[in-house]
């Protein structure tokens, strides 16, 4: 078992293979590492560099297609055996030399997950780096996982956080939370960070919907993944109630003789009941899945950190 398994998902980054390797080399002599490469599906020489340039220590995971950087990153650290994780580009953006710096911290320190933080961010302003800012703070905001860059992917890890993730979809920017959600004790430490120079980026304004979409999962994974109907129930049950009452108040106005057919409040009190109705169904349904979820595959809604067994005391 190595000290250190090092995941570096890629993506037509031939042009960046060769100094990548050659700069996570320099930065890791003397540690017991293994490198981890996967290819996400590249249609240029990427796979073909990396094999050429791969020694002992190097694995190369390579997909038969394109299926995104976190089930890359997914599988790298399925692949990993090392006692620590590190996630790393490929675009050397992030700079290798910082890994002892944040593996000391986390040894010395007690930490479960050291984040980089990109100091002095060397990416475009208006197409990166504000809507990286606005994203960042609504992420603290709304998820109370406090770091100031959840969008580095130099990050560490202690081998049983980083295996206990989850990911799936496009979660990696949500690493942070998911590993609070473990029970992983996070800080975050300044890195460098370079321009990019070879090869053209793989992210843009179009991921900001899908970043969104997967802020609303994770506002519910960190709050009702285990009680569902928590969420269905509380907003179901007013519903239905207050389609009740509005049901119940037409119901003695048409005995009374008065029409109601017209009245807006009928189709209220109709879309209230049946709403409150569906709700309340969803919220049953998921807690049979979250059920088979667990109780299927064995699963525990709980992670044990310790387990200390008191020694027998020999009378004096």
């Amino acid at each position: 078992m190595p000290k250190l398994s090092v995941v570096i998902p890629v993506m037509n980054e031939e042009a960046n293979i060769a100094p990548l390797f050659e700069a996570v080399r320099q930065a890791l002599e003397g540690i017991d590492y293994e490198l981890i490469m996967v290819d996400d599906g590249s249609t240029d020489g990427t796979v073909e560099t990396m094999k050429k340039l791969a020694d002992e220590r190097t694995k190369i995971l390579v997909f038969n297609r394109n299926f995104g950087q976190t089930t890359a990153m997914a599988a790298g650290i399925e692949e990993a055996g090392g006692e620590l994780i590190v996630t790393l580009d490929g675009d050397l953006q992030n700079d290798p030399a910082d890994i002892p710096m944040m593996i000391e911290k986390l040894e010395k320190e007690g930490w479960d997950l050291v984040a980089g933080r990109r100091a002095k961010r060397q990416d475009g302003m208006f197409l990166r780096k504000i809507p990286s800012k606005i994203a960042n703070a609504l992420i603290r905001k709304t998820t109370g996982v406090y770091l100031r860059d959840y969008g580095c992917t130099l990050k560490v890890f202690r081998a049983d956080v980083a295996k206990n993730l989850g990911l799936y979809g496009e979660l990696h920017r949500f690493i942070p939370v998911l590993a609070k959600m473990y029970g992983a004790k996070i800080t975050e430490v300044d890195v460098r960070h370079h321009p990019r120079i070879h090869g053209e980026s793989k992210y843009g304004l179009g991921r900001t919907f899908r970043v969104i979409s997967d802020l609303l999962l994770m506002l519910f994974m960190q709050k009702y993944r285990t009680k569902p109907m928590h969420l269905f129930g509380t907003l179901g049950i007013p519903m239905l109630g207050i389609g009740v009452l509005i049901d119940l108040y037409l119901f003695l106005v048409k005995i009374t003789g008065h029409n109601i057919g017209h009245r807006p409040l009928l189709t209220l009190g109709m879309l209230l009941t049946l709403g409150g109705i569906q709700l309340i169904t969803a919220g049953f349904i998921a807690e049979l899945i979250m059920r088979t979820y667990f109780e299927s595959q064995n699963k525990k809604p709980y992670t044990v950190k310790e387990i200390y067994v008191g020694q027998s005391r020999q009378e004096a």
